[in-house]
């Protein structure tokens, strides 16, 4: 009888130092996936929860993967509880989609003791994002803000305007274009990146200069992290 409390004891003491080492190892792995992603991202979003989902997502896959074992009751089970839970948040960027999938596939491939290839797969598509970052197909220029304003259809000052964005802008990428006031304004939205030795502050006295042009804004990125 003590030699089988015995057995019973170290089996669960070793089976709590794998879960232990498996979260971890999620953990680590899913990290790397969510600074990949903060390296390689270019946009007006960056959103903090999204990264830090990127991380929580493995941990929980594997923990999930782990409950289930080799039970098919137990997966029935979890995949009815887990049903009400509805994802309802929308990713504009296919990108983001598949980074939150690669998290995913490492906790369950933790979770399934699969270890290598939890590895090797990690790695192997952090290696390829950032290859395909820094190659012909990765972005070649990016922007820090969007600029928003108003202005009067065939104003005398459109001229000035566009002076203006080349004198402080490195470049600059139209967005939306619509009518407004009855057909009597442009309603303009630009993507901008200044020039270094440019200030925020400075582009948006010169542009409040322009008596014509109302509803100005300027929208950067820094200010959308959290969102």
């Amino acid at each position: 009888m003590f030699n089988s409390i015995t057995v019973q004891t170290a089996t669960e003491t070793e089976s709590i130092y794998i879960l232990i080492f498996t979260i971890a190892l999620a953990f680590v792995l899913s990290t790397i996936l969510a600074v990949v992603y903060q390296k390689t991202f270019r946009g007006l979003s960056y959103s903090r929860n999204y990264v830090q989902s990127i991380v929580l997502i493995s941990i929980i896959s594997a923990v999930v993967i782990q409950s289930v074992g080799d039970s098919l009751s137990r997966g029935i089970g979890i995949m009815a509880a887990m049903s009400i839970i509805r994802f309802r948040t929308n990713f504009k960027d296919p990108r983001d989609t598949l980074f939150l999938f690669a998290a995913l596939t490492a906790g369950i491939s933790c979770g399934a003791y699969a270890f290598p290839v939890a590895i090797i797969g990690t790695l192997g598509f952090s290696l390829a994002a950032m290859v395909l970052y820094y190659s012909p197909l990765g972005p070649h220029s990016y922007f820090d803000g969007m600029l928003r304003f108003n202005l009067q259809i065939n104003s005398s000052q459109q001229k000035e305007l566009e002076l203006l964005m080349h004198e402080f802008c490195r470049s600059f990428a139209l967005v939306t274009l619509r009518e407004i006031a009855q057909g009597q304004r442009l309603d303009y939205a630009y993507h901008v990146k200044l020039r270094k030795e440019k200030s925020y502050e400075d582009f948006m006295a010169r542009l409040k200069s322009i008596d014509d042009l109302q509803g100005l804004s300027l929208m950067m990125q820094e200010s959308t992290v959290d969102i």
